[in-house]
């Protein structure tokens, strides 16, 4: 049997990767604040669970934007 941990639940990220996004994406990234630094764009916030995470990885996989750094805080 497969201990359930913590880590199928809610949890904060920071997600950065190369390219530039502005405030226009908002509503394509939910609830997450989007901060452009140079020629990265740091993407901050809640995900409820793994599904919903999976899906954010797929709109910046979709935009062909390149995957620099994921981090669960």
């Amino acid at each position: 049997m497969v201990k359930k941990s913590n880590w199928y639940g809610s949890a904060a990220y920071k997600i950065k990767v190369r390219g530039q996004l502005d405030q226009n994406w908002t509503d394509w990234f939910g609830e997450f604040n989007i901060l452009t630094e140079g020629e990265t764009t740091i993407l901050t916030g809640v995900v409820k669970d793994q599904a919903e995470l999976h899906g954010l990885l797929s709109r910046i996989r979709d935009l062909g934007l390149p995957l620099l750094f994921l981090e669960r805080k």
